[in-house]
């Protein structure tokens, strides 16, 4: 299924733009050695994450690509279980291949996302601005789109 999304400002903890000292240089950089460890590698793509607007959809979970459970990953907030799917981005003509990102909504303490925006964990998109439009492909069988 391919939807169009408009690409949104996250709260830049991801990414390190918010520059929180006890995440320095973002929370996806301070993950990525946790997750290969568990066998997901995210070091060919932008550590950080492309915040999308989907409505009017929102999204249910089905079976994810990876899940990792409890990942005590930093002492300043409680352990947290991740979700990834699998996404293909079109932007500008040009297809991107990476991973929609979830903190489960049920162990995250900061930073909560409405049910209509997702994370994207892509190779640098060079270019790409707030506002855009980007045409995005998920398997339904891993996570579900709902009008």
């Amino acid at each position: 299924m391919t939807i169009r999304a408009k690409v949104i400002p996250g709260y830049g903890a991801a990414s390190g733009k918010k520059e929180d000292p006890r995440y320095p240089g973002g929370t996806i950089l301070m993950q990525t050695p946790y997750f290969k460890r568990l066998g997901l590698d995210l070091s060919t793509y932008h550590p950080g994450t492309l915040n999308v607007d989907i409505s009017p959809f929102s999204y249910s979970i089905r079976k994810p690509k990876f899940f990792f459970n409890q990942i005590k990953w930093t002492n300043h907030i409680p352990p947290e279980n991740f979700y990834f799917f699998d996404i293909i981005v079109e932007y500008k003509k040009v297809k991107y291949e990476g991973l929609i990102y979830m903190p489960d909504p049920k162990t995250k303490t900061e930073h909560k996302q409405s049910k209509t925006t997702l994370e994207l964990i892509l190779p640098k998109i060079d270019g790409i601005m707030y506002d855009d439009v980007l045409g995005i492909k998920i398997d339904q069988q891993q996570i579900a789109m709902l009008p």
